[in-house]
């Protein structure tokens, strides 16, 4: 890693613990800057603006996201969405951490209607995520472990389900059913919708109309 890349790693670091701690309504380059062990210019060399930087940010969520999700080499296909659904509803480190940065994410996206760049880094993330799990799921289905499902549906429902469950935990709080909710994503989206086994009723009654 080069020094300047070293730098913008240590700001985007920066930029993670402020939004936590502020929220994104109340970033400011200053929070970031007290978050940063060198000077506020240097976040100003390297980033035009705090919707520069907001972009930039988000961008460097999504690499680390798809690390953590496809990390495991050797992880099967069905593991790997449970480990994506899991980093989404429940976070990867501390409960009460998580929520500050999740509830900071739905702040953010809140604002994407109104700024024309967040919405475009935003719609990247999400056109990417969703790509990563249509890969999963057709790696799943030409090894045999998976049914043979529309793997672009699949990503667009299971995307939008676990996005769903950690809005919930963060607009809810306390009695948000966020435990109910990744038990339903491994439960039904994962096991009873994707791996195979049993057909479903559809499936039966689809192979069950071409005999006929």
């Amino acid at each position: 890693m080069t020094g300047e890349d070293s730098t913008r790693q240590a700001i985007m670091e920066a930029t993670f613990r402020a939004l936590a701690a502020h929220g994104y309504a109340d970033l400011t380059i200053q929070a970031i800057a007290d978050e940063f062990d060198k000077s506020k210019s240097l976040i100003h060399y390297h980033f035009d603006s705090k919707a520069d930087l907001m972009v930039a940010f988000m961008a460097h969520l999504l690499e680390g996201f798809i690390d953590e999700v496809e990390g495991g080499a050797d992880a099967d296909p069905r593991d790997r969405l449970r480990r994506m659904a899991e980093i989404v509803v429940h976070g990867m480190g501390d409960e009460e951490a998580t929520r500050d940065f999740h509830t900071a994410l739905l702040g953010m996206r809140a604002q994407a209607p109104f700024d024309p760049d967040l919405q475009g880094q935003l719609v990247e993330n999400d056109r990417l995520i969703r790509g990563v799990i249509a890969d999963i799921v057709r790696e799943g289905i030409e090894s045999g472990q998976f049914r043979d499902v529309d793997p672009e549906r699949y990503a667009a429902l299971f995307r939008s389900a676990i996005e769903g469950a950690q809005s919930h935990d963060v607009i809810l709080g306390d009695d948000a059913p966020t435990e109910e909710a990744f038990a339903g994503v491994e439960s039904y989206l994962i096991d009873d919708l994707l791996v195979a086994g049993e057909p479903t009723d559809a499936e039966a009654a689809t192979s069950a109309e071409d005999e006929r």
